[in-house]
């Protein structure tokens, strides 16, 4: 080996950050395959065959989600949204590779197809796949024609697939078309770890699959230099081995980084490793990965270290879903869910319980949050799973791409093969054996991180289950008890917390006595108390974690409202309360956030705790309530503060103080003044924190509703068909007080190169489909998304309310 020690001028960390997500290196090419796709539901015969016609099919870009535009069926199941997700469907394009490409290897990467793709090249059958989250590849050289327009068909078939919430239908994640020289990097083929890490220097240890899939044999020379934060070249070093023809070797070495700056979530760089193969003296591959230097490890009795700091993990579990674009995965949706949650102190994203999308790691990676990565949910159907499946073999390959493709994210910290799989914690069915297999294939492929089980059965613990993974992971209400009572070395971390019911903007009276107390409103009261039998509402959680120190932290369920898993108001639960089966909810109420990502109560609840440094001061209800003068109406303050005084039109209703000690959590956590009767006007909070005055806060009776006002998240878009802008919609009166009772309907109209991509609300029980152009407001609020497309120029967004007045804005695609 050779070390080569050099450094270049200094680039922009956002430039570097594009280096490492390049489409073209110089002997490799990457084309994401967007645009020029055509689809149809259904198994038309032949759909396969290059001289198909496919003229009356749909022109689709992908990620496409062939069933969010619905539409909903009343009486559909609201466990999967209500939506025609079940069925076949049929994805052709065509792929041009000129003559020059005829030495090349060509690949296709899917990151996610729902379900059971098949894929086909110029009629040929190219391959398949049979978990419709993970990601998958095909080398496809043999099937196409160089100099040529090459027909690529993908079949899916969801039929047999089955969910506990809506997972999507179809080409839903990106598609890529990847063209190498035969001497190339295996897909995934970098695996870069950071064996010692000191305060003034670290190891980078990176091995390297190479593939030799041309005729000939000579030595091949592997250059490794690491990129600082910056894009500063720190250092180089070489290896050189012989390749025979169809053969793959993998090459390692380690650098050493000098006074590295990790990776953590207060300050999360990225390094990278641009890899050069060289086969002869030719260079035939160039690949630069990403990565970070830090350190992790779970104490049993301390909880969760990074880098040697004790992190609390206040983290939130995520969905694959993007409300009113359905399953098809955008970036900047992703990346928007991300900004909300960091705003109110998230530090960990549990993706449950599937494969997730590789942008939503990268977006992880560079914002700085802890990653908790899961496979599956059940074994059986979920997992795309069938009577027929051979279990070893499955897990080993979907296992394999899933760790390969994952596992140099620096913010990855966690591994998971599964959740509440009863016949694993049971050991029945050959439980345990299953169980070992999962583990042993993900150490096979990654031994620098801890693997867990997930796990919801107290009493299962009996069976020590615990003794084939390294952590404890149990959802909700403490039943880690059991667990860690008999295996007190294994860290704990609560994987599913909370579950608090609640509709944005919705509130009922008398407080409940119970948690499980609903009615037939269809909605749950936003004063946080509601949760299932199986669960517990926020405040919980938090007093546990304050009385019990060695618990690592929390994931709550959820961060956002999703489709499906309806919960109080499945099918099941509406015939129970005689409300027929229609009155099922199509999406959730789990969610701190609602559906379009819209803030709920409980947002200020979880930033007031998980972020204390930063001023929050939350009053509700809403104080428009005719009819209910002089009725009791309990008011709530969320706030960092310590104490407040509460004041209805200028007269004090007293002040309120937190009581840390208090075995009643709400004590703990909520300002709560549950006595006070309804006045229309004014209600004030003044917020003290250590005896001083922080600040206030003021809500009045609003008004008739006079104007709506339009508040884009981004007003500036990139023309790559993937941008998006989310546009609140609010309700204002005449003085500018908002209307928090406002239901109008509003039309809306997108002209110029951007399109209207969803509309919402976050009404569980909404069933206006998200691809039209009206939506109603709810409780004062609604959501418009507008996609940038392809083509530069300006794009006009105006909406008409019921009784109100047009408002525009407009967008820049760039």
């Amino acid at each position: 080996m050779k070390t080569i020690y050099r450094r270049k001028s200094a680039r922009l960390a956002f430039f570097f950050f594009m280096l490492a997500s390049m489409t073209t290196m110089a002997q490799r090419e990457y084309k994401t395959l967007q645009q020029g796709w055509k689809f149809t539901k259904g198994n038309p015969e032949n759909a396969e065959r290059p001289g198909f016609n496919d003229a009356t099919w749909e022109s689709v870009s992908v990620p496409h989600d062939w069933a969010i535009s619905g539409p909903f069926d009343p009486k559909g199941d609201g466990n999967t949204g209500k939506l025609p997700w079940k069925g076949e469907g049929w994805y052709r394009t065509g792929i041009d590779l000129a003559q020059a490409d005829a030495n090349k290897r060509i690949y296709l990467i899917f990151d996610g197809v729902m379900a059971f793709p098949k894929v086909y090249v110029n009629g040929k059958r190219a391959g398949s796949w049979d978990y419709g989250y993970n990601s998958f590849y095909l080398d496809v050289t043999d099937h196409v024609i160089f100099g040529q327009k090459n027909i690529l068909a993908v079949y899916t078939n969801t039929v047999e697939h089955d969910s506990r919430w809506y997972p999507g239908a179809g080409i839903y994640r990106k598609v890529q078309l990847l063209k190498v020289d035969p001497v190339h990097l295996g897909i995934w083929g970098n695996h870069i770890t950071t064996p010692i890490v000191k305060p003034h220097y670290a190891d980078v240890r990176i091995s390297s699959t190479v593939l030799n899939m041309s005729s000939r044999a000579d030595s091949i020379k592997v250059v490794q230099t690491i990129l600082d934060p910056k894009g500063n070249e720190l250092q180089s070093k070489e290896i050189i081995k012989y390749l025979n023809p169809k053969e793959e070797k993998n090459l390692e070495v380690t650098l050493k980084v000098l006074d590295p700056q990790r990776w953590h979530v207060e300050n999360p760089n990225l390094y990278a490793t641009k890899t050069q193969v060289f086969f002869g003296d030719k260079l035939v591959d160039e690949k630069v990965s990403t990565f970070g230097i830090r350190t992790t490890r779970f104490t049993a009795n301390d909880g969760f270290y990074l880098n040697d700091k004790r992190v609390q993990l206040k983290g939130v579990n995520l969905h694959h879903g993007h409300g009113p674009l359905g399953a098809a995965f955008h970036p900047r949706a992703m990346e928007r869910q991300l900004e909300i949650m960091k705003s109110m102190g998230v530090n960990a994203i549990r993706n449950s319980h599937n494969v997730a999308a590789p942008e939503l790691l990268e977006l992880c990676d560079r914002m700085g949050l802890l990653f908790f990565n899961e496979i599956f949910d059940k074994y059986d159907a979920k997992a795309d799973i069938t009577d027929t499946t051979n279990f070893e073999e499955f897990a080993h390959r979907n296992i394999k791409n899933f760790v390969l493709r994952d596992r140099n994210h620096p913010s990855v910290f966690l591994w998971s093969v599964g959740n509440e799989i009863g016949d694993v914690q049971w050991n029945i069915d050959n439980g345990f054996q299953k169980l070992h297999t999962m583990v042993n294939y993900v150490k096979k492929y990654d031994h620098t991180r801890p693997v867990t089980l997930v796990n919801d059965n107290m009493q299962s613990a009996s069976m020590r289950h615990f003794d084939y993974y390294d952590i404890h992971a149990w959802n909700y209400g403490r039943r880690f008890r059991l667990a860690r009572q008999m295996e007190p070395e294994k860290a704990v971390v609560i994987s599913e917390s909370a579950s608090t019911l609640s509709t944005r903007g919705f509130y009922e009276f008398p407080l409940p006595e119970d948690k499980t107390e609903v009615t037939g409103s269809l909605q749950v009261s936003s004063y946080d108390f509601n949760a299932p039998s199986w669960a517990e509402i926020a405040d919980d959680d938090f007093m546990w974690q304050q009385d019990e120190p060695y618990i690592a932290g929390e994931f709550v369920w959820t961060g956002f409202d999703y489709l499906g898993e309806p919960t109080p108001y499945t099918g099941m639960t509406a015939k129970e309360m005689n409300l027929g089966e229609e009155a099922a909810a199509r999406s959730s109420y789990f969610g701190i956030v609602d559906l379009v990502g819209i803030p709920k109560d409980r947002y200020y609840l979880y930033k007031s705790y998980w972020k204390p440094e930063e001023k929050t001061i939350h009053i509700l209800p809403h104080w428009n309530w005719e009819g209910r003068e002089g009725e009791v109406t309990p008011v709530f303050v969320y706030t960092n503060g310590d104490c407040a005084e509460l004041f209805i039109n200028g007269k004090s209703k007293g002040k309120q103080c937190k009581n840390p000690v208090s075995m009643n959590s709400t004590e703990r956590f909520r300002l709560m003044w549950k006595d006070v009767t309804y006045e229309p006007g004014e209600v004030k909070a003044v917020v003290y924190k250590d005896g001083a005055v922080i600040g206030e806060k003021t809500i009045k009776t609003a008004g008739e509703v006079s104007m709506i006002k339009l508040s884009p998240d981004r007003k500036t878009l990139m023309a790559n068909g993937m941008d998006l802008s989310y546009i609140l919609v609010e309700a204002f009166d005449k003085d500018s007080n908002p209307a928090p009772l406002a239901d109008n309907a509003l039309q809306i109209e997108v002209n110029g190169v951007g399109y209207l991509a969803g509309v919402g609300n976050g009404n569980p029980q909404s069933l206006t489909p998200f691809k039209g152009n009206t939506v109603n407001l709810f409780y004062g609020k609604a959501m418009i998304i507008v996609g940038g497309g392809f083509k530069k120029g300006l794009t006009n967004v105006s909406v008409r309310g019921q009784g109100l007045n047009e408002v525009k804005t407009q967008l820049e695609i760039q």
